[in-house]
């Protein structure tokens, strides 16, 4: 029998651990990203070929296009997101990261003229003001060039999320696996003339992290998440997806010893209730009647 809530919750903790990868791996981001596409293609490849995706009415010239484009932001996104956690931790990368769905409101009303309520209004604002939170210093933090470079990174790297989302829900006729393998494969495209091995090459570990990378917290998380969600409420996807965040923090607390004060898990705390205010569509203030 199939559980689609138990496999989406196994795939948020998949991603939970993609800080281990990349630190355990000990490459630059760049790198780390070209492995972590070339990996997750090969695997979405055979996985697609196996399950006869790879048929011409599955791919539209307007799909094919909207893919790639998105496959430019999901790269951008997972560089940025690299290049945060080298500078300011899996934890606050995480927590700072997960502002994304209130962008994807604020560009979804620019740019698309979507319709957002008081209420969604309200939980944005209640979002940012967890953001900044979560952006503030603790014990032995500091405002340095490093820590703000970090911050940085990762708005960029939830902007460019946001541009992903926003562009896949355009994308009508192609299964959400094919979807994947062409971000996989635009990613190791893009990355690929950036990649200069270390001097002293890339050791078995190193490669054994790589390849669970791209293996992991990157296509089987991808296909167990696209095969779990149309069977699912959206009640049940907006708690289960904070367990990725959850996730990362205790691994991070676990595996590294680092945790976040508690200015930022209060952070984390608002931003986490706004955006399941945003996702249950939860009225922060009263209906006005019509007269």
């Amino acid at each position: 029998m199939s559980h689609p809530a138990v496999s989406f919750a196994a795939a948020m903790i998949m991603l939970g651990t993609l800080g281990i990868f990349f630190h355990e791996a000990a490459l630059a981001p760049v790198i780390t990203v070209f492995f972590r596409c070339a990996f997750g293609a090969a695997i979405l490849l055979a996985y697609c070929a196996c399950k006869g995706l790879l048929t011409k009415k599955n791919v539209s010239l307007n799909d094919l296009g909207l893919a790639l484009g998105s496959g430019v932001l999901m790269c951008l996104n997972w560089v940025m997101f690299f290049e945060a956690i080298a500078r300011i931790g899996i934890s606050m990368t995480t927590t700072v990261y997960h502002v994304q769905p209130f962008l994807v409101l604020i560009f979804g009303s620019l740019l698309l003229k979507e319709r957002v309520g008081a209420s969604n209004v309200g939980w944005v604002a209640l979002g940012f003001a967890g953001l900044v939170l979560a952006c503030g210093m603790k014990s032995g933090l500091t405002l340095d060039s490093a820590y703000l470079t970090g911050i940085a990174f990762t708005l960029g790297a939830a902007i460019a999320y946001a541009g992903v989302t926003l562009t896949t829900r355009a994308i009508r006729g192609m299964p959400p696996q094919l979807t994947a393998l062409t971000h996989c494969l635009t990613g190791a495209v893009l990355t690929a003339g950036f990649v200069s091995m270390p001097a002293g090459g890339i050791g078995g570990a190193q490669w054994g992290w790589l390849a669970g990378l791209g293996l992991i917290p990157t296509a089987l998380a991808y296909v167990m998440v696209y095969g779990a969600t149309p069977r699912m409420h959206t009640a049940a996807i907006a708690v289960l997806t904070f367990l990725y965040p959850a996730c990362a923090l205790v691994v991070d607390y676990l595996v590294y010893g680092h945790a976040l004060g508690a200015l930022q898990l209060a952070g984390f705390g608002l931003i986490a209730c706004a955006t399941l205010g945003v996702n249950l569509q939860w009225q922060l203030f009263p209906a006005v009647k019509g007269a």
